[in-house]
């Protein structure tokens, strides 16, 4: 019941994890689209490419949702060596599917965004806990797989006595999927940020990138 069997209607509320790329953009407009009032919740985790945060403010400013960004950069020395939030690690080239890709795992990162997250979502009330998970992210990143989600919306429900429910639509469609569906509801990718390296253009050559862009050309 956690993923995209979820039941959804208008008026339902929700918060979504944001970080301003394709797919938490895609799903903040797919949520907008069937009328559930939504709110958003970006991370500063620490992460060299903290420019989605930027892309993420002024998607909301845009859409007039309500977005927290949460500085839990305190973390970063917690979370072992990696290539998102360790300037040490380069970020590696080439597609997700390439086993150099295991760089940019963070430990834990999807648990601890869903668990403030979800705090926020039981604070509030709200139906929904919304999260971008999409099969492509699948082979490199556990805590994007369904089984992960599906445990931990249990958990989630069970730690608590106002009943939330994870929302994760796109955990079995692939980029270009979401990008298509995006496409349809109008958003404008060009105000998302993927790139890691997080320089004033995107590198080209992350796995994120080449992803983001293997995308964009399905649409043509």
């Amino acid at each position: 019941m956690n993923l995209s069997d979820t039941n959804i209607n208008r008026g339902d509320r929700a918060v979504c994890v944001f970080s301003g790329g394709i797919d938490s953009t895609t799903l903040l407009y797919h949520l907008l689209d069937r009328g559930v009032e939504t709110a958003a919740i970006s991370f500063d985790y620490g992460q060299r490419h903290k420019k989605e945060l930027e892309y993420a403010a002024r998607t909301c400013a845009k859409l007039n949702v309500d977005h927290k960004i949460v500085d839990i950069s305190s973390v970063q020395g917690l979370i072992g060596k990696n290539a998102l939030t360790d300037p040490s690690v380069a970020v590696p080239a080439g597609h997700y599917e390439a086993d150099t890709m295991k760089a940019t795992v963070v430990p834990n990162r999807n648990m601890i965004f869903l668990a403030i997250g979800g705090g926020w979502a039981v604070a509030e009330k709200v139906d929904l806990l919304a999260v971008a998970v999409h099969s492509g992210d699948h082979a490199i990143y556990p805590d994007c797989r369904p089984e992960f989600i599906d445990a931990f919306g249990e958990a989630l429900r069970a730690g608590n006595d106002h009943q939330v429910f994870v929302y994760a639509p796109f955990v079995n469609m692939s980029k270009g999927e979401i990008v298509t569906e995006g496409a349809r509801l109008g958003v404008d990718f060009t105000q998302t940020w993927s790139c890691y390296e997080g320089a004033e253009k995107p590198c080209g050559v992350c796995g994120t990138c080449v992803e983001r862009q293997e995308a964009l050309d399905s649409l043509a």
